[in-house]
Parts: structure tokens; C-alpha cells; sequence
């Protein structure tokens, strides 16, 4: 079982500790890099964590842990995959960031894999390659936008007490084939579901002004607690979308929690909301236009699960 090892270099218009921080918040992956689907965190300390992430490989949806150790003063992340998904039998590397000028930084992305008894490494190569490219240029795209992140980068909630169990909403969300009968501002859906709990779905809606739109998601469902998904295609006002439904069961009825993270296209915020538009207006808009869609599915699921508690 032979290791191969490869290297992916950018050079990013960005002061190396934006970038470091970029890559060192697992938290903000799924609206920056395409690939990035979810992370959940199983532990978390100042310079060393474990965590589970859902990544796109060659267009499926695959999982794996792994641990990373972090180093701010000198810029560097080391990663190891603790359990890593066939093909791939092992996976690890690094990320540092080294200053070349002002304001400039050299970002380098190593691998090194070994794949399973008669996998093709070469197939696993074209993926590792696509992926860094692809996280590479997201990361550049947002470390040179010369916005703080957290204004480009943005997670707002709302959490709302239902008059009916979690569970009933849960299935509600769950079975999101049944919207077009049941959520006006959706139109058509498509979903396809795996095995582990991964759902593809596709959703024509129609925004507030009328306006049609055709979103495509990943959605991760291992739990009946909580409902992750993200946009694989977002909004045009949006470099990427992720959110998370939670639920739980309160003393009189479902609490539950929409969750949403944002990242934010200043040009096209401006484009779309107005010349004058800003960071701040774009994320009043974005939370009032993507929440009131969140209240309005669950006003339908309670709606719903009247129906059929009295169906008439």
C-alpha cells in the first residue's frame, strides 16, 4: 500500500492571519468551500479538536473524523482523518500560511493518502485535486473581499414554541415531498435519500417579489433532533448558504430552532438590494427574508398535523 502525497499552492491578496483564521473555523466551511456540506464538532480546545465533516467527493456525499492540530503563531494546521471512508484508507496533511509581501499570502494545502486494496488511486488523486483547487479559490474569494468575515460571514436563529409535539414537526420537515401541497411559496421537490441519512433535494420556490427560484440541497438526517442542510446552490446574493432545524419537546408543545449561516456577495447585494446597500443591510435582509420562510414552514407543519389529527 503505497502513500501518495501531493501539494496545492495559492496566492491569496489577504494578511496570512485572515487566512489562517478562514481555515482554522471548521464552523464556516459549508457557506466557503463548495465541497464543505457539515461539521459537528466532538470536541474543541484551543489548539487541538475532533470533528465529523460531510463533504461532496466525486459528486456523493461521503463522512469522516478527523483531528487537527492548530498552530497560530506559526501558521500551520495539521490534519489527520481518524476514520476515513473507502476508497480512501488513510488521509492526512497540513495547511500553512506564509506572508510574501504586504498583505499577500502564500497558502499551501498538503496531502498524503493511501487507498484500499484495489481502489485506483489515481481516482482518489482527481478528487483530492478538484477539492483543493476548488477550497483554494473559495478561500481567496472571500479573504480578498477586504470585509472583516464576520460581517461577510453571518449566522442568525430564530427558536419558536409550536402547539404540537417535535416529533410531528420533525416528520413534517423530514418528508419534505409533501410541501408543494402544504407550503405555498414551494412549487416542486425532488428528493432522493441514501443510506446514512443523506437527502438530495431540489426545490423550485417563489421568492416574496414573485420572483421563481430553483435551489438544490444536501441534507443530513442521523438524528430526529435536528435536520442540517446546505445549499448547493444559493441565492445570487449569496457565496453559500447552510442551516440546521432543531428540535425539541418543551412543557407545552415543540421548540424549534432555524438556524441559519450565510455568506455574503457584496457585489451582488448591491446589485440586487441597490447601489447604497451595505454589509449590514444585506445581513437585515437576508435575516428577515430567509426567517419568515423558516416561521412559515413550521406555521405548515402545525397546519398540517392539525389536518390530520381532524381531517375534514
Amino acid at each position: 500500500m503505497s502513500t501518495q502525497v501531493m501539494s496545492h499552492t495559492k496566492v491569496v491578496q489577504a494578511p496570512p492571519e485572515v487566512v489562517y483564521d478562514l481555515v482554522a473555523d471548521v464552523t464556516k466551511w459549508p457557506v466557503i468551500f463548495e465541497p464543505s456540506v457539515l461539521v459537528r464538532h466532538l470536541h474543541r480546545g484551543p489548539d487541538e479538536e475532533r470533528f465529523r465533516l460531510w463533504a461532496t467527493v466525486n459528486g456523493e456525499v461521503k463522512n469522516w473524523t478527523s483531528r487537527r492540530v492548530l498552530d497560530a503563531a506559526q501558521r500551520r494546521i495539521v490534519f489527520e482523518q481518524e476514520r476515513s471512508q473507502a476508497p480512501i484508507a488513510s488521509m492526512g496533511g497540513g495547511w500553512s500560511f506564509r506572508e510574501i509581501g504586504p498583505g499577500t499570502t502564500k497558502v499551501t494545502l498538503d496531502h498524503r493518502f493511501t487507498a484500499v486494496d484495489g481502489a485506483d488511486p489515481d481516482l482518489i488523486a482527481g478528487a483530492v485535486d478538484r477539492n483543493s483547487e476548488t477550497e483554494l479559490a473559495a478561500l481567496a474569494r472571500i479573504a480578498e473581499l477586504g470585509h472583516p468575515v464576520d460581517d461577510v460571514v453571518h449566522t442568525f436563529e430564530d427558536t419558536v414554541s409550536l402547539d404540537i409535539s417535535a416529533a410531528a414537526v420533525y416528520e413534517f420537515i423530514y418528508r419534505s415531498e409533501r410541501w408543494p401541497e402544504h407550503v405555498p411559496h414551494v412549487g416542486r421537490i425532488e428528493l432522493d435519500e441514501d443510506g446514512a441519512g443523506v437527502q438530495l433535494m431540489e426545490m423550485d420556490t417563489v421568492t416574496a417579489g414573485g420572483m421563481p427560484h430553483t435551489t438544490k440541497s444536501v441534507r443530513v438526517c442521523v438524528t430526529d433532533e435536528r435536520i442540517d442542510y446546505k445549499q448547493l446552490l444559493p441565492p445570487a446574493m449569496l457565496f453559500g448558504h447552510s442551516g440546521a432545524w432543531e428540535f425539541a419537546d418543551g412543557p407545552d408543545g415543540a421548540v424549534v430552532t432555524a438556524r441559519h449561516t450565510v455568506a455574503i456577495n457584496p457585489v451582488a447585494a448591491r446589485e440586487i438590494l441597490g447601489a447604497d446597500t451595505d454589509l449590514a443591510d444585506a445581513r437585515a435582509y437576508l435575516a428577515e427574508a430567509l426567517s419568515t420562510n423558516s416561521r412559515n414552514t413550521l406555521l405548515c407543519a402545525v397546519r398540517y398535523a392539525e389536518s390530520v389529527k381532524s381531517p375534514t
